[in-house]
């Protein structure tokens, strides 16, 4: 039976989410937001409470397919794979490409999950489009197929378990536009979106661009790179050089972590505000310290938490949302310490976990 209830919720009720909800054996029902029809880009939101499973009937093979390991997101993403698996009781194994630029590397691991007898596949994907063919010809052998977190343009997938990062753009913009209103002062915003051809990342372009429009900011043209320290410190140092009016440096989550020991070092503290489009351990530290200004938390923990669930569903033909992702806010000085941390991101303890047997 799905356990779905349809609510309105608002983030201040997400905001008041005790750490049990999210943490405990029970971490549901959480506040979720349903894509109707699912897999549709213009789809209708639909705010749910998402419930899960209380257990697997089996211990099934699940293989999942990360774009890397290199940053504090996907750790969160692992605790939530790891955790979900366990409490589920089923076996993982987490498989990881090594960067965005590793297509090629990905594509072969997904062939070794089928290969190797995988029960359902869940990626995390590197290219929007890049790996339709072998979901293509993973899913023709019966093996379920789950979009975790960055999003593909397949139809043969069978659920998406994501945020809209359109939205986590959007928000980021908007946090922009609504200080620097059309006819205020102008500023100057430096913008990393990621690495270029992931879908993530031209989704969230795409909402900072049109939030920012007609606003009193003037953005710079995107810098794209990898989600790696050094290519982020090295795309932000440049654009500062080139631009020293620059106000805001807003970009990934590892473009602002990056960015804080610059804008100590170089005294801008006063000029220049770091804003993520997304949350990690290093960005929520960096609001509650003052080093960042803003980041809309996206609970990649539950969307991995999700994906599992969803996968197990799926193999048991049980009744699943098909399309579903945790409901975003903002998190910025304003509210840092009324956020359960815990229900957003991993325990500070984790480490990379890869398999439960």
């Amino acid at each position: 039976m799905k356990r779905k209830f349809k609510t309105l919720l608002t983030a201040c009720t997400i905001l008041a989410l005790p750490m049990s909800v999210a943490f405990a054996e029970s971490w549901f029902p959480y506040p979720a937001q349903e894509v109707v029809p699912a897999f549709a880009t213009d789809g209708k939101v639909e705010f749910v409470e998402y419930n899960a499973l209380e257990k697997a009937e089996k211990k099934w093979n699940i293989c999942v397919s990360f774009p890397h390991m290199k940053d504090a997101y996907w750790l969160g993403v692992d605790y939530g794979i790891i955790a979900e698996s366990k409490r589920l009781g089923v076996a993982t194994n987490i498989v990881d490409a090594g960067g965005y630029t590793e297509l090629a590397k990905q594509i072969s691991q997904i062939e070794d999950c089928a290969a190797s007898g995988a029960d359902a596949i869940i990626i995390g994907a590197i290219s929007g489009d890049g790996l339709n063919s072998v979901i293509k010809e993973v899913t023709s052998k019966g093996i379920p197929v789950i979009d975790v977190i960055n999003g593909v343009s397949s139809k043969d997938i069978s659920a998406k378990s994501l945020v809209s990062f359109y939205t986590m753009g959007q928000a980021t913009g908007n946090y922009i536009a609504q200080r620097h209103p059309e006819g205020s002062a102008a500023v100057t915003v430096g913008w990393f979106p990621g690495p270029a051809g992931a879908a993530w990342v031209e989704a969230a372009n795409k909402g900072f661009m049109e939030a920012i429009k007609g606003s009193a900011a003037t953005v710079l043209e995107p810098r794209y790179g990898d989600t790696g320290k050094e290519t982020q410190l090295k795309l932000v140092e440049d654009v500062l050089q080139a631009n020293p009016e620059i106000s805001y440096i807003a970009g990934t989550a590892v473009t602002a972590e990056a960015a804080q020991g610059l804008i100590r070092e170089r005294n801008l503290g006063d000029q220049v505000k770091l804003l993520a489009f997304y949350m990690t351990p290093g960005v929520y530290e960096g609001i509650k310290r003052g080093f960042i200004q803003a980041a809309p938390a996206d609970s990649m923990v539950i969307q991995a938490r999700v994906a599992i669930d969803q996968a197990v569903r799926i193999l048991e033909k049980k009744d699943f949302v098909k399309h579903v992702g945790p409901k975003i806010f903002v998190v910025d000085p304003s509210n840092i310490d009324k956020v359960q941390r815990d229900n957003i991101l991993p325990p500070a303890d984790f480490k990379p976990t890869f398999n439960v047997k």
